[in-house]
């Protein structure tokens, strides 16, 4: 397996698009990738397309990726369309990754994208309850942000964790939003008006919750040498994990810490090396949860990291330096890519007003979908190092 670079990233404003289609979508981040690494588009050998839920939404199956391919004027090569959840972007990330690698391409194009919008939120919510067993959960009429709640109530009793805390998250990442151009909520708000704002899922509130949105990002992978010729600073795929639930009883360690700690080994790295994290926060509070699971803290840390305002893009380890989910939106298909856009964007030193100082040497993305049997159906973790 040889190395592989990130090249060009492109990133859609997220938000409510109603205008657009899945092909409006995306057009702009795909062309935005290829000026940005300075590629001839002919070179594309193959092409992912992520998306989970235009077939529910819009209607178009099958042929997804083809279609919104031939829109942005690329066609002839392989394109393979990825539907996995909410990490259905991250896992074209992975495939692009993986083929380049292998040597089964030099030039691999990824693309996530997503439009919720449909003018009828309880037809859109209904799509997001489809990824899980329809037959099973799909029956108790449990939606995302009821399962993260029952999640998170535990792991407040647990460890004694705040419903203040909660808000410094959301806080901190709407701060973050505030700074990004790209983000679908660009306000900050304080620690008491996320408190207050409309209870969602006790103790989730609406201010802690990502919305519903449209968008779409891309990104190209390639060689070291197509890397080199950029002029920029290379930034290196270090690992690429994907993970996927377990009921087999034999796991100690939730989906999360597994994959994770399967991306730490592979990259040559340890959680101690992450300089920064955009990490899947669907509603704020998971965020917590997940510093313990990626390894960012000890079991029963978190609270003491967002009070002390290390997770901050100005503190010791920046978390969701573009906004997160919280506050940049979250698109499903295109959540994963967006991330991957934002950490390369902090190591070429490219994140304007939210610019980590000095660029991070190393980071860290993590994208989960669905839900099965109480766990996270799909995690991906990705590392990349930069040069």
């Amino acid at each position: 397996m040889r190395d592989t670079y990130i090249l060009g990233v492109g990133m859609s404003n997220f938000g409510k698009h109603l205008d657009k289609g899945l092909k409006d979508l995306a057009y702009g981040p795909i062309w935005d990738a290829i000026r940005d690494s300075k590629v001839d588009p002919h070179a594309i050998d193959i092409a992912f397309v992520g998306n989970a839920y235009g077939g529910v939404l819009q209607g178009q199956e099958s042929v997804r990726g083809q279609v919104i391919m031939r829109e942005a004027g690329i066609t002839g090569i392989p394109i393979i369309n990825v539907e996995n959840a909410c990490a259905s972007g991250s896992t074209a990330f992975y495939l692009a990754h993986r083929a380049v690698a292998a040597g089964q391409a030099e030039l691999a194009l990824a693309v996530g994208v997503e439009k919720l919008f449909c003018g009828d939120t309880p037809t859109s919510l209904k799509a997001l309850s489809t990824s899980t067993d329809v037959g099973i959960e799909g029956q108790m009429g449990m939606l995302f942000a009821g399962i993260y709640a029952m999640r998170f109530r535990s792991y407040m009793a647990k460890y004694g964790v705040t419903r203040e805390q909660l808000a410094k998250v959301a806080a901190k990442n709407h701060l973050h939003g505030s700074l990004n151009p790209h983000s679908q909520y660009r306000k900050p708000y304080s620690v008491e008006e996320i408190l207050e704002s409309r209870t969602i899922a006790d103790p989730i509130t609406l201010l802690m919750t990502c919305p519903l949105g449209d968008g779409a990002a891309a990104l190209l992978v390639g060689t070291r040498e197509m890397a080199e010729r950029m002029g920029k600073r290379p930034v290196k795929v270090g690992s690429s994990m994907l993970g996927s639930f377990d009921i087999s009883g034999r796991q100690e360690l939730s989906i999360a810490a597994r994959t994770s700690q399967k991306a730490y080994a592979e990259a040559g790295v340890t959680a101690r090396d992450i300089q920064v994290a955009e990490i899947h926060d669907a509603v704020a509070p998971i965020e917590l949860y997940l510093y313990e699971e990626l390894g960012f803290c000890e079991p029963g840390g978190s609270g003491r990291m967002i009070d002390e305002g290390a997770t901050r893009y100005d503190g010791k380890l920046p978390v969701n330096t573009s906004g997160g989910l919280t506050a940049k939106g979250h698109p499903a298909g295109a959540t994963g890519i967006a991330q991957l856009a934002e950490v390369t964007w902090q190591m070429r030193g490219e994140a304007g007003g939210r610019q980590i100082s000095p660029p991070p040497n190393v980071g860290m993305t993590e994208n989960g979908g669905g839900n099965m049997a109480g766990e996270t159906a799909v995690v991906a973790v990705n590392i990349l190092k930069g040069e």
